[in-house]
Parts: structure tokens; C-alpha cells; sequence
């Protein structure tokens, strides 16, 4: 549910823009009464806060209110693609025939732009090589799958599509860090792990799971965030830049302070504090 601007030319359909979408994050998945969701809801059905014209009756207060998940969701601007150009405006409350094929369409349509965000990312970390050409040819593959019509997404595979970029992403990541790459820490278990000031540098932690881990002042510089689960991390006084896949989704769930570095495509969270905690301040390493 994120309507920020994009500091980084070329990724500013890649943004959601709630204002241009039906409601369709509010809608289509499904909810468990949780740490994330105060309440239960069914997948397709509009949660209760979901107002008329779409905007969300709490979005001021949802982290208040216990919809941290809501708060941490990004579309990457698959919302307003939906009901734009694949459906041309109509939408499924002005339209209740369209709803089945819209929210299969919106979910394949997620997964699509999240692609694109990482093989975008991926085109800036790669010189000029085979590599490079095998990444533009499928970003290019999948901005055609995103402007197909409604029925050939429906049917669409996605879940073996990603599968399939995932493969070129990991290529990417290890040229990306080569010379760099550490331990590899893939999947690994670091919830609540003590990582304080550790030097992660060129460590993958794809898919890792670092709930409420102590990252305070870690050097994070060329680690591999694909996937990796940082909700509830303290990220304060970190050092993020040139990270690798990481999402604005993945830094919202997050802790972090003024201290905290960050890739320029991503901006600091709002509910992150805006001083540097005395524990997180380190001297960078250059």
C-alpha cells in the first residue's frame, strides 16, 4: 500500500499508486488474525476497512491498528497495471462478473513487476557481457507478459516463471559479488540472531529468515537480500549500500534509524526513528 515516489529513473511503474487501483491488495489476498492482521479474511473478499472509492479508512493508523502486513505490502505498481491497462478502467465492484478473472490476473501480475524490479536492479549491476543480454532479454520478456491481455495471464504460470528468473538472479548475484561473496547463508535460521557490527559484506542471505535479528551497525554492503525476511530487524546504523535485491517492502517491516545506509532506489521508512541511536553509530568503513 505504498504510494512513495521513485528516486531512480526507469522504475517508476515499478511504484505502487493506490489512487490509479481498485482496492485489488485489499481484496484479493487472504488474511490470518495474526501479528501482521488483526482479522481474519478470506481471499476475494474486500477486507472491512476498504471504503467506496477504494482507499483504505485506517491507512493512517494501520500500523496501530494491527495491519502491519498491510503497511508492508508493495504491489510494485501491479494494482494500478490491472486495473488500468488490463482491464481499462473497469473495475470488479462497478463490474462483479469481472472479479475471478481480475484477481487471478492481479496476483500473476505481482509477481510479474516484482521480476522486473530485480531484473531492472540487475541491468545496473551488470557490465556489458552475455550475462547482461540474457537479463535484458527477459526483462524484456516479462514487460510483454505484463502488457498481455487478461485471459493468457489468467493461465499464466508464474510460480515456474519466477522459478526460471530466480535461477538468472542467483547468476547475477554471484557475478554481482564476485571477489566479495562470503559465507553463503542462504535460507538460513537468524531469527533474533546477535549480528551487531558483524561484516556481512558480500554474504548471501537469500531467503534467509533474520526476524527481529540484532543488526545493528552490520556491514550489509553487496549482501544478496533476495527474499530474505527482515521484520522486526534493527537495522540502525547499518549499512545497506549496494545491497542486492533488497525491496522497499523488506526495509518497512524493518527497524532503522538517520544512521542507516540504504541503495539510493529505495527511501527511508517514515516510522523509522530520524535520530541515530548512540548503539548504532559506527565509523564506516570505506
Amino acid at each position: 500500500m505504498s504510494d512513495r515516489g521513485d528516486p531512480m529513473p526507469g522504475r517508476q511503474d515499478l511504484r505502487a499508486d493506490c489512487g490509479r487501483c481498485a482496492g485489488l491488495c485489499c481484496v484479493v489476498p487472504a488474511f490470518t488474525a495474526s501479528a501482521d492482521f488483526a482479522v481474519d479474511k478470506p481471499a476475494g473478499q474486500p477486507c472491512r476497512n476498504l471504503l467506496a472509492d477504494f482507499r483504505c479508512g485506517i491507512h493512517d493508523r494501520l500500523r496501530d491498528r494491527g495491519f502491519l502486513g498491510c503497511v508492508v505490502f508493495d504491489c510494485f505498481g501491479a494494482g494500478q497495471q490491472v486495473t488500468q491497462v488490463t482491464f481499462g478502467g473497469r473495475t470488479w465492484r462497478d463490474e462483479p462478473g469481472l472479479a475471478p478473472s481480475m484477481f487471478a490476473v492481479f496476483t500473476v501480475m505481482r509477481q510479474l513487476q516484482e521480476l522486473r524490479w530485480y531484473l531492472t536492479e540487475s541491468l545496473e549491476l551488470l557490465p556489458r557481457g552475455p550475462l547482461r543480454d540474457e537479463v535484458s532479454a527477459a526483462l524484456e520478456r516479462t514487460a510483454r507478459l505484463v502488457s498481455a491481455p487478461a485471459a493468457e495471464l489468467e493461465s499464466f504460470d508464474g510460480a515456474a516463471y519466477r522459478q526460471e528468473v530466480g535461477q538468472l538472479l542467483g547468476r547475477v548475484s554471484e557475478s554481482a559479488r564476485e571477489g566479495l561473496r562470503g559465507a553463503d547463508r542462504r535460507g538460513a535460521d537468524l531469527i533474533g540472531a546477535k549480528l551487531r557490527g558483524a561484516d556481512l559484506r558480500g554474504v548471501s542471505l537469500r531467503g534467509a529468515y533474520l526476524i527481529g535479528a540484532d543488526l545493528r551497525g552490520a556491514d550489509l554492503r553487496h549482501a544478496d537480500l533476495l527474499g530474505a525476511d527482515l521484520r522486526a530487524a534493527d537495522l540502525g546504523g547499518a549499512d545497506l549500500r549496494g545491497s542486492i535485491f533488497l525491496t522497499q517492502p523488506q526495509l518497512d517491516a524493518a527497524r532503522g534509524d538517520a544512521a542507516t545506509a540504504l541503495p539510493a532506489a529505495l527511501t527511508r521508512p517514515r516510522h523509522w526513528s530520524s535520530s541515530a541511536a548512540p548503539q548504532s553509530r559506527r565509523k564506516r568503513r570505506r
